[in-house]
């Protein structure tokens, strides 16, 4: 199969023989990214019992993707709720958009990276990786699976206006690298404070594809700890009683 190939197909990772499925994940990839870049993702989420269902990026076909999010949230048979909505980098202004126009039957949005009115990115594929991911693992994946260049691409014309997030009613959370050099984070501040439902974690030293950086474990449990709060319908679960400053356990 072509790289071509791979970006247009749609990727599913399902729970483990003998495990009730608990819910379901959509995922919108970014610019240049298909569904195999998320393969890491799809394997440690469903692993805890969601089913993950990884589409074409919605900037090679906005309205094919629509469709496609449709018709995956009209059948009942696709996954179990809670159904939501995952999208990267101009994924996640797309899933936000879908939800802001009136999207039905998505019960929760994450979005990772997301990117506002930015100057062009990084020319030059070793520049695109180095604010993509300074996962070794990762850039190898990207490094075979990615269109180059595609982060260079400005965010299509009216994504940012149709992602109004006083017109979101459902639970949000947002991921976010502190070295995001691709999607300003006090710009992703500024919007997840207008939200009514949300919570934005900073991954720190995290850059642009934040589920796949070097913290790609920690952004996996952090969707996994917000999918079972998001279940139980609970604002908490798991309470820190007590924190207090560790020593760095030695590798």
């Amino acid at each position: 199969m072509t790289a071509a190939a791979e970006r247009s197909a749609v990727a599913e990772w399902s729970e483990p023989d003998g495990v009730v499925p608990r819910g379901t994940l959509v995922v919108l990839p970014g610019r240049g990214e298909g569904a195999g870049v998320y393969a890491r993702l799809g394997r440690r989420v469903s692993a805890d019992g969601y089913r993950v269902l990884v589409l074409p990026a919605p900037t090679d076909d906005p309205a094919q993707t629509t469709e496609r999010v449709r018709a995956v949230l009209a059948d009942a048979g696709s996954g179990p709720h809670p159904r939501v909505l995952v999208g990267s980098d101009t994924g996640a202004l797309f899933a936000a958009g879908l939800v802001a126009e009136g999207l039905a039957g998505v019960d929760a949005l994450v979005l990772v990276g997301l990117p506002g009115s930015l100057p062009a990115g990084p020319v030059g594929w070793s520049a695109e990786l180095d604010a993509r991911t300074a996962c070794p693992v990762h850039r190898d994946v990207l490094d075979r699976q990615v269109r180059r260049g595609a982060l260079a691409e400005p965010v299509p014309a009216g994504w940012e206006a149709a992602a109004v997030p006083e017109r979101i009613s459902v639970p949000v959370l947002g991921l976010h690298g502190t070295a995001d050099t691709v999607a300003s984070l006090d710009a992703a501040r500024a919007w997840y404070a207008r939200l009514g439902v949300a919570e934005l974690v900073s991954l720190v030293g995290g850059r642009h594809d934040a589920l796949n950086d070097q913290s790609h474990r920690t952004a996996a449990a952090t969707v996994v700890l917000f999918l079972e709060r998001l279940r139980a319908g609970l604002p908490e679960i798991a309470h820190v009683e007590l924190a207090r400053a560790a020593r760095p356990v030695p590798a």
